[in-house]
């Protein structure tokens, strides 16, 4: 993985070894790979801007169609993995050469009406009688699934690419220890998993800032709160905290993957109502 964000490149899928053997993961130039030596499907592709034809559905299905004409290669290989239940790999790209890997996901139905085949983040959802028609409890934690297995890891690789892996506040650079940290919550009807709507923070500043230790201002500045400048509590207070009062963030390159300032004004005003 790049610098453990959860982000990996094509070449390493393309390469990737295990007891000195090397497999390749992602196929050339499908959105489907299906080695000679497995039984079923090992990796499909999902494409959110839509290269690839796949579509959520539900709470925590993909609709994934069918290669055309193809009923004898691609289709028969993912329809063994549906029969036989076996696990593949869901590789999310959010850049070109860029993939989340969601590992397992499942084949739930074959939708041969709709040419289609529907997978499942969950191997619970094996076991449904109707996966495209979830009971309530099921349907609840179907969308907890979705949210920590498909949403959650992506929304962290995009915005940790972005920021180059790095804390906005600090710059540490050790993947491991950082989040993404939401500016306007996802509770929130407007907090959405747009890059513009997130932070990459290390653990220590992602907590301050959810608890309204640390703000960040419209212009892209640090602010500690006031009881915490005055506290005294040793080196991690002094140089984890109070010396980013007042300190630029750092910001992704491309324009469009900077904070939003309407949001961090917003979230601005709520750290300082909080501080007053």
């Amino acid at each position: 993985m790049v610098r453990d964000t959860g982000v990996v490149t094509r070449e390493q899928l393309s390469r990737f070894t295990v007891d000195g053997e090397v497999h390749r993961l992602i196929d050339h130039s499908r959105g489907i790979r299906n080695p000679a030596s497995t039984y079923g499907t090992l990796s499909i592709l999902s494409d959110p801007k839509g290269r690839y034809s796949d579509e959520e559905v539900g709470e925590s299905l993909f609709a994934y169609a069918y290669r055309e004409g193809s009923t004898t290669g691609d289709n028969k290989k993912l329809r063994r993995a549906y029969e036989l239940r076996l696990p593949f790999i869901l590789l999310r790209k959010i850049e070109p050469g860029l993939f989340v890997p969601i590992f397992p996901v499942y084949a739930v139905a074959d939708d041969p009406e709709n040419r289609r085949f529907l997978i499942a983040l969950d191997e619970t959802l094996l076991s449904v009688d109707d996966p495209l028609h979830l009971h309530p409890v099921e349907k609840k934690y179907a969308a907890r699934i979705t949210k920590q297995r498909l949403h959650q890891p992506e929304f962290r690789g995009r915005i940790l690419h972005a920021y180059r892996s790095q804390c906005t506040v600090c710059n540490l650079k050790h993947g491991p220890l950082l989040d993404a940290a939401h500016i306007i919550s996802d509770t929130k009807p407007h907090g959405n998993a747009e890059v513009s709507n997130g932070l990459s923070l290390c653990k220590i500043h992602h907590a301050a800032y959810d608890r309204n230790y640390l703000g960040i201002s419209p212009d892209y500045r640090v602010t500690i709160n006031r009881d915490l400048l005055e506290e005294e509590d040793g080196p991690m207070l002094k140089h984890g905290l109070q010396e980013m009062h007042g300190r630029d963030i750092s910001l992704p390159h491309r324009p469009g993957d900077r904070p939003s300032r309407d949001g961090l004004a917003e979230r601005f005003a709520e750290f300082t109502a909080s501080s007053s």
